[in-house]
């Protein structure tokens, strides 16, 4: 993902659902199934019954470009510096677990919620952990947290209000309870 100012952005693997590493043909059949999905003439009888259908267009374009960038081994390897160089230009106040985070369930998704010190909140909620591949069980008053790999991973949170971002490592298959925190 690529780290912004304020929000989280996908990147071109994000888009066509590769991983980082991923080989050309990896790549290629990630295009092929996205752009399977988000063809304009699979999408015209959407765009007719609602305005769905403009933002399901705009996912083609991002399509068409992360293949555009990612097919060609030059481009791919500039894109990838500059992803690289992106993430180390954001610095974190201090690193968590999500064990630091607490939780509140909002019927439709957790929120994962670290205060800052300016009194506002570093979150992120579990819709935005599946796009990256972790997803979020829930059993009772137990979360698991479940992943295709078994690497962990972080990503860079910002504060709601002020300048700061904290990192935040995710563990796959961590069990923890829900007593307020995860």
């Amino acid at each position: 993902m690529i780290f912004g100012e304020s929000t989280i952005q996908e990147t071109h693997y994000d888009i066509l659902c590769v991983r980082e590493d991923a080989s050309y043909e990896e790549i290629r059949a990630g295009y092929r199934s996205a752009i399977l999905n988000y063809h304009p003439d699979k999408l015209q009888k959407i765009s007719e019954a609602s305005h769905h259908g403009n933002e399901l267009g705009d996912k083609f374009l991002k399509v068409q470009k992360a293949w555009e960038v990612l097919s060609n081994s030059r481009s791919r390897a500039v894109y990838d510096i500059e992803l690289q160089a992106l993430r180390q230009d954001i610095s974190a106040a201090e690193d968590v677990s999500l064990e630091d985070m607490m939780i509140e369930d909002n019927g439709e998704a957790l929120d994962l919620f670290y205060q800052c010190r300016c009194g506002d909140y570093f979150s992120i909620d579990s819709l935005e952990l599946g796009k990256m591949g972790y997803t979020l069980l829930r059993n009772g008053n137990r979360i698991s947290i479940q992943s295709p790999e078994t690497l962990p991973a972080s990503v860079i949170l910002p504060c709601g209000s002020c300048s700061l971002h904290v990192r935040l490592f995710v563990t796959p298959d961590i069990k923890v309870t829900v007593d307020g925190q995860l």
